[in-house]
């Protein structure tokens, strides 16, 4: 089970690689990895109904 400081630093880091995507349109070229974890990440936040 990741700490909570954890957690947030890995928020951190979606949000930080997302805004980098956007900025250069890279998500194509994200590895797999960010890739998902970004989609999972978009997918929780349309289910909170944000």
């Amino acid at each position: 089970m990741a700490t909570s400081k954890q957690k947030a630093a890995a928020r951190r880091n979606v949000r930080k690689a997302a805004a980098a995507a956007r900025r250069k349109k890279t998500i194509s070229k994200l590895p797999k990895r960010t890739r998902t974890a970004l989609a999972k990440q978009a997918n929780k936040v349309k289910r909170q109904g944000r």
